[in-house]
């Protein structure tokens, strides 16, 4: 197959690294980056040796494929445009602001019969990685994710900023529609809120109590599972997966002994292998891992989450 022909449209903070990827990729062709800010994409684009443009309408029917790093609420919008026009689609997170845009391009990408996939980068994660192939479903999940305040991602609460991280794998993981949800948060530096505690109550039975805030001191992203047999903590920042589980031999008379598991993972490049799988699927017609229906569910429950903060 001759190379993908490629573009970034969003040339911020994120967009200029998914160019660089692409840029990166023997069988990708970066053909543009694309920005409302003619110097923010002249600025990426020399950088790649490709063209800037302020304009993406003159990429329709031109591409095969494209990233999508505008703020939210064009999300929808342009990755619309694009599926429309035949093109191959890797919109960030959240994949849009209501879940009916995102049962419109859910849609759009079947009746195209192209892919659309989502940015949940940290199921790129090597560690998460990792988690693949249980056969226990979990019964109690508890996770943190903190960070230090950055100007950058303020057009959304710190629930559809960093809490969905989390509450994707998680519905990954458990596997089961959610049955309650009760919330808690507050704004403390911006108008919208900055710290949230989630607790999800699954069908299955399985509960979940997520925590995010992005007014912490420091940076700290793990999670906990406990399964009938096993406990299992995964440190996403330093890419550590612990699981102790119940062995064959006993602790004391009638109790077994506890069996630990370290898996310490290699520094990668979770951006990369991300969009490595995007043109992977392109071009063998796989199911992405984040398709645009891993993505809806996500943004569904942040949603709830959301609206459960607002009006309890």
């Amino acid at each position: 197959m001759s190379k993908l022909k490629c573009a970034v449209i969003g040339a911020g903070y994120l967009g200029k690294f998914h160019a660089e990827k692409y840029a990166s990729l023997r069988d990708c062709e970066l053909v543009a980056v694309v920005d409302i800010n003619i110097e923010a994409a002249r600025t990426v684009a020399e950088k790649h040796g490709t063209q800037a443009m302020d304009d993406y309408h003159a990429l329709l029917g031109n591409i095969d494929a494209v990233s999508v790093v505008v703020p939210t609420s064009s999300h929808h919008k342009v990755a619309r445009d694009f599926l429309n026009a035949g093109c191959h689609v890797l919109v960030e997170k959240p994949i849009t602001v209501t879940v009916e845009e995102a049962d419109e391009l859910i849609a759009l990408a079947k009746e195209r019969n192209v892919i659309l996939q989502v940015g949940h980068l940290e199921r790129f994660n090597p560690a998460v990685r990792g988690l693949e192939g249980l056969e226990e479903k979990p019964l109690f999940i508890e996770s943190h994710r903190l960070s230090p305040f950055n100007p950058r991602a303020n057009d959304v609460s710190v629930v559809l900023d960093l809490m969905i991280h989390d509450i994707d794998i998680i519905l990954a993981l458990v596997d089961s529609e959610v049955e309650k949800i009760d919330a808690s948060g507050t704004a403390v530096l911006t108008q919208g809120t900055d710290i949230a505690n989630a607790r999800i109550t699954f069908k299955n039975g399985c509960v979940a109590n997520v925590t995010a805030s992005r007014i912490s001191m420091k940076m700290e992203r793990k999670m906990r599972m406990f399964r009938p047999s096993s406990y299992i903590s995964v440190d996403f920042q330093n890419r550590v997966l612990v699981k102790h589980k119940t062995g064959e031999k006993e602790m004391f008379p009638g109790i077994p002994e506890i069996v630990t598991e370290e898996s310490v993972y290699e520094s990668g490049d979770a951006l990369l292998e991300e969009i490595k799988h995007f043109i992977h699927c392109i071009k063998t017609g796989a199911n992405p891992l984040v398709p645009g229906e891993a993505g809806r569910k996500a943004l569904e429950t942040a949603i709830a989450i959301t609206r459960f903060l607002k009006h309890g």
